[in-house]
């Protein structure tokens, strides 16, 4: 991991691009961490400055894995919660829940009568999932299809992906190609934003931080629990009075997400005879500390202010269905449902 994984460019945009629709959706899938943070939500908020930035937090989706209510909504607060309080300006961005616009379900319904069953049986993300042991389900095997109608239906001109992601837009292309071709041109074919770097994040024990490994340092947990999670990063054997080997290592990665301009003199406190490893650990959780501080702290209070999260939620779907209203109506008109 080099430090440009975690950068100001982590997506190439087109130039002169401020009316463009940007679309991006997050979903509430459990408590956030700092793979969250570094790889999804901070390069999220970079671009909610370079044209319309459209986020909706992906309730429906979630339904495929998250089997609890009060989990659902639990994580959907999280999600929309950790966001205001990392820095995301409504202003600039509108923010709602993917359940708060019924409408992206009808045209989900009208985009499944041209999808093609081959198309759905060649997505990798399902047959990934089937491998990995999930159950089969409809709405697991049709999940492209709503993707494609949460594309759609804000007539999204940008969708910043991951390089292993690409194939979700390519099929909601093909699908509103298909669209398109059988009852006159309705959807514009949104473009993909190639992620140029992955910021994929270590967790404790050396794997990517995910919460289906349990390996995960909490964005807004306890002071405690943050704690226990740095201190258990697992090191080497390396002696107390010997220099230890930093780069490359889960500590140093790390510390280059959380504070790369330290991370010079990490490397250096490393190779300190008589420094060990819980003292680099240590530092380490004094700039985790340092940086998310204030946005604990702003995250407390939407916790013991839910209604200001929902007041943002409710003016985003708002705002959402004044952008998607005139696009179902286009898809019922072409379709014979409406004159």
């Amino acid at each position: 991991m080099t430090r440009a994984d975690f950068s100001d460019s982590l997506y190439r945009f087109p130039t002169r691009m401020k009316q463009k629709i940007i679309l991006t959706g997050i979903q509430p899938s459990g408590a956030l961490h700092l793979g969250n943070y570094f790889g999804a939500m901070l390069p999220a908020i970079q671009m909610q400055s370079l044209g319309q930035a459209v986020y909706f937090i992906a309730d429906y989706h979630a339904l495929t894995s998250i089997t609890k209510a009060e989990e659902l909504r639990r994580y959907t607060f999280d999600v929309a919660a950790g966001f205001l309080a990392c820095g995301l300006d409504t202003g600039k961005t509108i923010l709602f829940r993917q359940s708060d616009v019924p409408q992206v379900h009808e045209l989900a319904w009208l985009l499944s009568v041209v999808t093609p069953m081959g198309l759905l049986e060649r997505a990798h993300s399902y047959k990934d999932k089937i491998a990995q042991g999930a159950e089969t389900s409809h709405g697991l095997f049709a999940y492209p299809v709503l993707m494609a109608a949460d594309i759609l239906l804000y007539d999204s001109d940008l969708v910043p992906v991951g390089k292993d992601q690409k194939q979700h837009l390519e099929i909601a292309r093909d699908i509103a190609q298909k669209f398109n071709d059988r009852f006159g041109e309705v959807f514009k074919l949104p473009e993909p934003v190639i992620r140029e770097a992955t910021a994929i994040v270590p967790g404790v024990d050396g794997r990517k931080m995910s919460k289906s490994y349990n390996n995960t340092i909490p964005l807004f947990g306890e002071e405690k629990a943050i704690k226990k999670s740095v201190m258990g990063i697992t090191t080497d054997s390396t002696p107390m009075d010997q220099p230890k080997q930093i780069e490359g290592t889960t500590l140093g990665q790390l510390m280059q997400a959380v504070n790369a301009e330290a991370y010079k003199d990490y490397v250096a406190q490393a190779a300190t005879p008589g420094v060990g490893y819980g003292d680099l650990k240590k530092r380490l959780l004094e700039e985790i500390t340092t940086k998310f501080a204030p946005f604990q702290e702003k995250y407390r209070h939407l916790q013991a202010h839910p209604e200001e999260v929902e007041a943002v939620l409710r003016d985003g779907a708002e705002r959402a269905r004044a952008l998607a209203m005139p696009i179902i109506e286009k898809a019922r008109r072409a379709t014979g449902l409406t004159k």
